[in-house]
């Protein structure tokens, strides 16, 4: 069963992470983090014609791989929660549509991967299902094209901008026995809610999402009866160095300071100096193949014991986009811990 502290989801058999894949791009596994990922592709098209279908078959192929570590034939998963950044999230549906595993669609815009073990984990929790798995995925060319320039034109990108990342994260979470010792589990989540400062920039996500991710965090961590210190990471998904530094001032005009814990997945993933990313990384696949490939390695290994991953995203579409509408941001909390 679970119980509410505030807004916060507490789970009180937390759901264990039983296994996780990462599969990216050429960029991604030349950055700092490339030696974690399961799987780098050099091709962009992954064998497909289109970005699109290569997106899809990003999905197909880190879901697999994490149902493979976890020593799980499709039929013995429940549930599948996906999602990305594309119409109608369509290379989830595509690329799971093969293991005929009953889905539920989501799009949370870069927040996917919070969204999906944050309600993977309330499911699992509550009895629904023991074995759930949560995918998400995004490709720079497919998000350029759909929310920005076609390649082809050639546009100068604004040092606001974020670098999509191509790649997608798969996380199979299991509801049965209690965590043993040296596994991780999801202790408790917050569903962030829409906030909209009026930013219309398509090129300034971060400064667009930054004030979700300090609404959660704040909420959180008062719900929760916590503070900074009680996490060894903090982990906003791809907010960039704008929006990663909008959020220590916020906080921080609030007493909260982030400094020893506070880290952005978009700052992780690639090397700025190096790498032609402009403010950082950004994309449903940030934060899912960081932690998948990163930050739950170090979870296993007792260099993090608790990370508070804070899922970002912006919720515009192309319709909101092309009508000037602004974006609105949202940020989900999911508590990964450690057992002793």
């Amino acid at each position: 069963m679970g119980s509410r502290k505030g807004k916060c989801m507490v789970f009180e058999r937390p759901p264990v992470l039983r296994a996780a894949a990462s599969v990216v791009g050429k960029k991604e596994g030349e950055g700092p983090l490339g030696h974690c990922f399961d799987v780098v592709n050099e091709d962009a098209y992954f064998g497909e014609k289109t970005w699109e279908k290569a997106e899809a078959s990003l999905q197909r192929t880190s879901a697999g791989l994490a149902m493979q570590k976890a020593e799980l034939a499709p039929t013995q998963v429940d549930v599948v929660l996906a999602g990305d950044l594309i119409n109608q999230c369509t290379p989830s549906t595509f690329g799971l549509v093969e293991f005929g595993i009953p889905f539920i669609g989501l799009f949370g815009a870069c927040s996917t991967c919070a969204e999906g073990l944050a309600v993977g984990a309330a499911l699992l929790n509550a009895g629904y299902a023991k074995t759930a798995l949560c995918v998400t995925s995004s490709h720079f060319s497919t998000a350029e094209r759909q929310f920005r320039m076609p390649l082809a034109y050639g546009a100068q990108r604004p040092p606001t901008a974020q670098w999509t990342v191509t790649g997608s994260g798969a996380f199979v979470l299991d509801a049965g026995m209690p965590a043993k010792s040296g596994e991780i589990c999801i202790r408790a989540a917050l569903v962030g809610k829409p906030v909209d400062m009026g930013i219309v920039d398509a090129n300034n996500m971060g400064a667009a999402m930054a004030p979700a991710a300090c609404d959660s965090i704040q909420q959180f961590l008062q719900d929760m009866d916590c503070t900074p210190a009680s996490f060894d990471l903090i982990a906003t998904g791809d907010l960039g160095a704008l929006g990663y530094g909008i959020v220590k001032d916020l906080l921080g005009r609030d007493g909260l300071v982030l400094d020893n814990v506070y880290d952005d997945c978009g700052l992780m993933i690639f090397d700025r100096e190096t790498q032609e990313v402009e403010a950082g990384a950004s994309g449903c696949a940030c934060s899912a193949v960081v932690l998948a490939g990163h930050l739950l390695q170090q979870l296993r290994e007792g260099i993090l014991n608790n990370v508070l991953l804070v899922g970002t995203g912006a919720l515009m579409s192309p319709t909101s986009f092309q009508q000037g509408e602004s974006i609105v941001g949202i940020a989900h909390c999911v508590w990964l811990s450690r057992q002793p």
